[in-house]
């Protein structure tokens, strides 16, 4: 994407919330907290449009601009195998840029939700998902040849790891007042193994949807103490709500984790992406994925050679600036009668247990990749709508629930972390599609509620007993967002 065509509109826009004092609100109304000045401090942008995700902060000039730009392309640029300059492609990969799972820094539309259901591709075998699929053996092990995750692309003359198939079975549920909806279940199997196949009885197969880069800065640089300390004081008996934190070993340390659907990384996770995903080799990762492959140790692949490193450390750094500088949309619709009483049924149904309003940053900002400052993050206030804690969010019971038994860290397969939720209502003018949660089994906001189990379970009680018309202001609410 052209930088020019990014601009931010910084200014000072206080949204003061009057929630006991609006005319046609509940009568018995919830004191909501006033203020939301700006959804990210100074990194607040004020877009509507495919770019609100991908647009960088007001502080972003001089050299950084050119390292933003810098970052930006290679965030987006698709990269080609590496027998062509500056490639370093493959010979297996999950996706070709990271723009091309997140685009516009957001969630690229996971093809496998075709129009009729089939679960393929979208475009015949070879096609693209978008979606990351993590294969372990089902006591946690990984397959010698396959790793952690299955590479379901390929450069020519090379096999794909495997590919996802995915079928689905949907299941009819009523709200009380007799309004429908539906839930549907993905079902997730392994087709064209390019090695032995592996038997379904010993494969554990979970997938992830991209997530949004939205906040990235600002989670990078959240004062773990305060996160901490939500761990200690969530804990709320008649909610069955207990948030914990998730803590992981990172470059030899322990220390909190932050990101991921798990919360099982404690930074972005550029060099790993590079690696992982891409196959592109670099100074943190420098051995090929696909190292020890039969189809990569018959000689000389494609005349290929993969002695030198794909991307460079000041590269990557790039990267990781143009992530951490990325601006936050700000709140939208704010005075809408809807949305107010939107906001009301939220803290009524204690959404904002776990998806906690208002967080802070430390005050000297964040430190990237390769020791570069960024100061203007430090000091801020914000409204992310997460406590970034570890939540049960229920085992299958009745064929609902969200445990994938899939362990990172110390998050168990029934935990996840709070889904940062600002910029969510945008999702759908940014990327054209409305599929939430981990694996976008989701496919708008109701059905989204309705899948919380475990500590998400007495919310979604409580938005299941409201009126349709609550229900429809709750959603109008997370639009807004």
């Amino acid at each position: 994407m052209v930088n020019g065509l990014k601009y931010v509109f910084l200014g000072l826009c206080v949204y003061i919330f009057a929630a006991c004092e609006q005319e046609g609100l509940d009568a018995q109304t919830i004191e909501i907290p006033a203020g939301y000045a700006l959804s990210a401090g100074t990194a607040t942008n004020f877009l509507n449009s495919t770019f609100a995700y991908d647009t960088p902060a007001g502080w972003i000039s001089g050299k950084y601009d050119k390292r933003f730009t810098s970052g930006d392309g290679l965030y987006d640029d698709a990269r080609t195998s590496a027998n062509v300059a500056g490639g370093g492609l493959g010979p297996v990969y999950a996706g070709y840029s990271c723009g091309s799972c997140h685009r516009n820094a957001g969630r690229t539309k996971p093809s496998v939700w075709t129009p009729n259901g089939n679960g393929d591709y979208g475009s015949g075998s070879y096609g693209f998902s978008s979606m990351l699929v993590y294969i372990t053996r089902k006591n946690g092990s990984f397959f010698p040849e396959y790793g952690r995750v299955l590479h379901d692309q390929a450069i020519y003359g090379v096999k794909p790891e495997g590919k996802l198939k995915v079928t689905y079975t949907y299941q009819k549920f009523m709200f009380p007042d007799g309004e429908a909806y539906e839930l549907c279940k993905p079902m997730y199997t392994i087709t064209d193994w390019y090695a032995k196949e592996i038997k379904a009885e010993d494969l554990l197969c979970t997938v992830r949807i991209p997530l949004r880069h939205v906040g990235m800065g600002q989670m990078m640089a959240l004062d773990p103490a305060e996160i901490e300390r939500l761990a200690l004081q969530s804990n709320y008996p008649e909610y069955g709500i207990s948030g914990r934190c998730n803590y992981v070993v990172e470059r030899g340390v322990r220390c909190l984790g932050i990101s991921g659907n798990k919360a099982q990384h404690a930074d972005l996770t550029v060099e790993l992406g590079f690696s992982s995903d891409m196959g592109v080799t670099n100074s943190r990762y420098p051995e090929e994925i696909c190292a020890g492959q039969a189809q990569v140790n018959q000689g000389s692949l494609m005349g290929l050679s993969y002695a030198q490193l794909d991307v460079t450390t000041a590269e990557m750094e790039d990267v990781d600036l143009y992530m951490q500088s990325l601006s936050v949309p700000a709140r939208r619709q704010v005075h809408d009668m809807q949305v107010k009483r939107g906001e009301q049924a939220f803290y009524e149904a204690k959404c904002h247990l776990c998806h906690v309003t208002t967080l802070h940053t430390k005050s000297r900002g964040t430190t990237l990749l390769n020791g570069t400052q960024l100061p203007w993050l430090g000091g801020q206030t914000i409204h992310p709508y997460s406590d970034y804690l570890l939540h049960d969010m229920g085992s299958e019971i009745m064929g609902v629930g969200l445990n994938d038994h899939y362990v990172s860290g110390l998050a168990r397969g029934n935990e996840w972390r709070t889904t940062p939720l600002w910029g969510i209502g945008l999702q759908e003018r940014v990327n054209g599609h409305t599929y939430f949660l981990h694996d976008g089994r989701a496919r708008n906001f109701i059905e989204a509620i309705m899948w919380h189990g475990g500590e998400g379970e007495a919310s979604k009680n409580i938005f299941k007993k409201m009126s349709k018309e609550k229900r429809d202001a709750l959603v109008a609410f997370l639009k807004s967002l």
